[in-house]
């Protein structure tokens, strides 16, 4: 869908951006090219994120959702700073934009596909906790509002004959869509490095473990893409038999599952004269 909807937009924009001459509609054509490419990269890093472990990849291959929203976020980056070039050398010249008409309307319409889209994507990403389909839709919901600027914008030079609103408005888009980089770039890239969970999600997994009475300390955590690895020492009784051991550590990992389906859990079980639920 995201595909589809983005080359067809591409289409109308940078068709109307020539006619029009506007920086500001073709600024917009290509940052939806930026979207497209980004649209492509998750599609194929979600296929091979999904694939299960083998020899060469024994934890998975989840981290490949992360390289692509890196890979996107730098797009991003290259696409803004054309956009900027663009507008200050338009700046320099006397241009005026035409079929303003035209061009606000494709604005319009582009910003009520990605309505459509994104809100659909952010869906499928929360359920699946997709990075690349979450980098995706957070594209597509910054062209909605960009899109929205640059057609108010095309309002206002045909109300007010102001050509010059163009290119500033191109520069504004550009520097929503660095912030789109930045927020993308950080969130992509810290999994990377094997970062443990943000503060607020580890407070939820201590709270869920305590609410399992489970005694255990030396708690780590990572992700990979939308799979969640936490490992963990267990103490347990020391006169305990390994089979229930072996029991209970399936039933914490059942219980974890049941709350994110994409966990890996590893549990280093060891002695304890401590009976599970003394604390932690």
């Amino acid at each position: 869908m995201s595909i589809f909807s983005n080359t067809l937009l591409i289409i109308l924009k940078f068709t109307v951006g020539i006619i029009s001459g506007s920086v500001s509609i073709m600024s917009e054509a290509i940052h939806s090219g930026m979207d497209l490419v980004a649209a492509i990269i998750a599609f194929f890093s979600v296929r091979v994120s999904d694939n299960p472990p083998d020899e060469k990849h024994p934890y998975g291959h989840g981290k490949f959702e992360n390289l692509s929203g890196v890979l996107e976020a730098l797009l991003i980056l290259v696409a803004a700073g054309w956009i900027v070039y663009e507008a200050i050398r338009k700046m320099s010249g006397e241009e005026a934009v035409e079929s303003i008409g035209l061009g606000s309307l494709v604005m319009f319409i582009s910003a009520g596909v990605n309505i459509v889209v994104s809100r659909k994507l952010y869906k499928v990403a929360k359920e699946t906790d997709s990075v690349a389909l979450e980098a995706d839709a957070l594209h597509l919901k910054t062209d909605v509002y960009t899109s929205l600027g640059v057609g108010i914008g095309l309002l206002l030079i045909w109300i007010t004959k102001i050509h010059i609103l163009d290119p500033i408005i191109a520069i504004l888009v550009a520097l929503i869509i660095l912030k789109e980089a930045y927020e993308l770039l950080s969130r992509a890239f810290s999994p990377l490095l094997d970062s443990s969970l943000k503060k607020d999600d580890r407070v939820k997994l201590e709270q869920f473990l305590e609410s399992l009475n489970v005694h255990y300390h030396d708690l780590k955590t990572r992700r990979a893409g939308s799979y969640l690895f936490i490992d963990f020492h267990l103490e347990m009784p020391a006169e305990m038999p390994l089979e229930k051991v072996h029991d209970y550590c399936d039933y914490i990992e059942e219980e974890l599952k049941k709350k994110n389906a994409n966990v890996r859990v590893s549990i280093h079980a060891e002695p304890s004269h401590q009976a599970p639920g003394d604390g932690h």
